[in-house]
């Protein structure tokens, strides 16, 4: 088992992501590699992850981090569209306030934000929730599931 863990990476979709600190605290500890993705408008350094700039574009970031994922590697993401592409390829995608993709959720998250979409067109309607210090503890708390079940 602690061989899978060795060779599981985290990729983080991380242009808007709250909890870069909280990966790799966890990365350090489990001594994870944590490779970050952002688009060309970031500057971001940690002294830990490897960082990815990519060129701004429709999805460029999402392609580029998708096409470098491996199967048991952690994607991390509040994308339902790129955590759709990461369990197609055997990874465990976790949304930033912990939600755990799966099989079982993906296509009504992937449903829901087509029907949410078209009632803003027609509405003027709010975004997601704001962030709650219990969103944090709730992405470290299932951030560990997935490693430490690996």
């Amino acid at each position: 088992m602690r061989n899978e863990v060795k060779n599981m990476r985290i990729l983080v979709d991380a242009d808007a992501c709250p909890v870069k600190k909280i990966i790799v605290d966890l990365a350090k500890e489990n001594n994870l590699e944590v490779i970050m993705f952002f688009d060309n408008a970031h500057v971001y350094e940690d002294g830990y992850s490897k960082v990815y700039i990519i060129d701004k574009g429709a999805d460029s970031v999402d392609y580029f981090l998708i096409n470098r994922a491996l199967p048991n590697d952690i994607v991390v993401t509040g994308d339902y569209g790129l955590a759709s592409m990461a369990l197609a390829k055997k990874t465990y995608p976790i949304s930033p306030r912990g939600l755990i993709y799966t099989e079982d959720n993906i296509m009504g998250l992937l449903n829901q934000r087509a029907f949410s979409q078209k009632v803003r067109k027609h509405r003027n309607l709010k975004g997601p929730k704001k962030r709650v210090s219990n969103d944090d503890e709730k992405f470290r708390y299932s951030l560990n599931v997935i490693i430490s079940n690996k």
